[in-house]
C-alpha cells in the first residue's frame, strides 16, 4: 500500500497489538512515543518523533479492560492528540475501533446525560481534526453530534464474506435483535443476498426498555425451518441476542447464529456464548474478548480481522480518496 513520507501512525500502548496490524498492512512502521505512569494515578504521553507538517493518526480503541479503564484509555487519547497538535501535526485523526459512550445518544428521562456529544466536544477541544469508528451503535446521532470530519466503517462486508461460503445451501433469515438495528439488519440481508445470488428472509424482534429493564417477546417474520443469522452492533451481557434466539427457536428455526461487530462480554454474557442453541458467534477484532474463557473462544467465537479495513480507509484518507468507495467495494 503506497503511503508518502509524511504519514504517521501511533499505536497507544492499550492498542499496540491492533496498531501493529494496522501498520503492517500499511507497510509502514508505528512511529515511536513515550506513555508514563506517575504514582498519584496521572499520566503522560508524547511523540518522540517530530510531528511538525505531518498527517498524524492516532489509534485507540476505548472500551475498558483488565489494565485500565475506558476513561483512562479517553484521557490518553485526548491527551496525546492535544500534545501532537501543539507540537504542530497538520491534522490528526483519531481512529477508534469501538468507541465508548456511544450508546447514550437522546434523553430518555429528564436530566439524562447525551454522552455521545460530549465525547464528541471533548475529542474536538483538543484539536482532533477528524474520527473514523467502526459500526457506532447509532450512525445518525454519531454524524450529528460531530462538528470535525467524521468517516463511519461498517464490518458488514466481513461477516458476509464469512458467511456466505458457511451458508451457502441454507434457507436463511436475517434477524435484528430490536426494531432499532432494523435497517443494519436489512442491509446486511441486501449485501449476503446479493453474493449468494438468491433472496433472502429478514425479521426483527420487539423490544422496549424502561428503567433498565427490557421487554418484548414478539418475533416479526418467517424463521420456521431457516437457519438464522442475529445480527447487531454489539454485545454487552448478551441478554437481547439471548431473547432474540429464544424467539427464533421457539418460531421454529433450524439453527441459529448471531454476528456483532463488537464483543464487550459483560456481566453473565458467558452463559450467552455457552448456550447449546447458540452455532458460531462471529465478532471482530475491535475489542478483545478477554472477559471469556478461552476455551469457550476457541469453541464458540469466530473473530474477523477489521484491521485490514481501517489500514486502507488510513490510506485513503491520506491519500484523498474516497472512503465511501471503500465500503461500497
Amino acid at each position: 500500500m503506497d503511503t508518502s513520507d509524511d504519514l504517521l501512525i501511533f499505536a497507544i500502548e492499550a492498542s499496540h497489538e491492533y496498531g501493529e496490524r494496522v501498520s503492517r498492512s500499511l507497510g509502514i512502521a508505528l512511529s515511536a512515543h513515550e506513555e508514563r505512569s506517575f504514582e498519584d494515578g496521572e499520566h503522560k504521553i508524547r511523540s518522540l518523533v517530530n510531528v511538525r507538517n505531518r498527517d498524524v493518526f492516532v489509534i485507540q480503541s476505548l472500551y475498558g479492560d483488565a489494565q485500565q479503564s475506558v476513561n483512562d484509555k479517553l484521557v490518553r487519547l485526548l491527551i496525546f492528540i492535544g500534545a501532537l497538535k501543539d507540537a504542530s501535526a497538520a491534522r490528526v485523526t483519531a481512529v477508534i475501533p469501538y468507541l465508548a459512550y456511544a450508546r447514550k445518544d437522546r434523553r430518555t428521562q429528564s436530566r439524562d446525560p447525551v454522552t455521545t456529544r460530549y465525547l464528541a466536544q471533548l475529542l474536538e477541544s483538543v484539536g482532533t481534526d477528524r474520527v473514523v469508528s467502526l459500526d457506532v451503535h447509532n450512525l445518525a446521532a454519531f454524524e450529528n453530534a460531530y462538528r470535525c470530519r467524521i468517516d463511519h466503517l461498517e464490518a458488514r462486508e466481513l461477516f458476509v464474506r464469512y458467511f456466505a461460503p458457511w451458508l451457502r445451501n441454507d434457507e436463511l433469515t436475517v434477524v435484528s435483535p430490536d426494531v432499532g438495528g432494523f435497517k443494519r439488519a436489512d442491509a446486511f440481508r441486501e449485501a449476503l443476498s446479493r453474493r449468494l445470488g438468491r433472496p433472502l428472509g429478514l425479521a426483527f424482534m420487539e423490544k422496549r426498555r424502561q428503567r433498565g429493564l427490557v421487554s418484548g417477546e414478539t418475533l416479526v417474520g418467517d424463521v420456521a425451518g431457516r437457519t438464522v443469522i442475529i445480527i447487531d452492533d454489539l454485545i454487552s451481557t448478551g441478554g437481547t441476542i439471548l431473547r432474540a434466539l429464544k424467539a427464533c427457536y421457539a418460531e421454529g428455526a433450524a439453527h441459529v447464529c448471531a454476528a456483532a461487530s463488537h464483543g464487550l462480554f459483560v456481566g453473565n454474557a458467558a452463559a450467552l456464548v455457552a448456550e447449546p442453541g447458540l452455532g458460531k458467534l462471529v465478532i471482530t477484532d475491535s475489542v478483545t474478548p478477554f472477559r471469556l474463557p478461552l476455551e469457550l473462544v476457541s469453541r464458540k467465537v469466530e473473530i474477523l480481522d477489521s484491521a485490514r479495513l481501517f489500514a486502507e480507509a488510513i490510506a485513503r484518507i491520506h491519500s484523498g480518496e474516497s472512503v465511501s468507495e471503500l465500503l461500497q467495494s
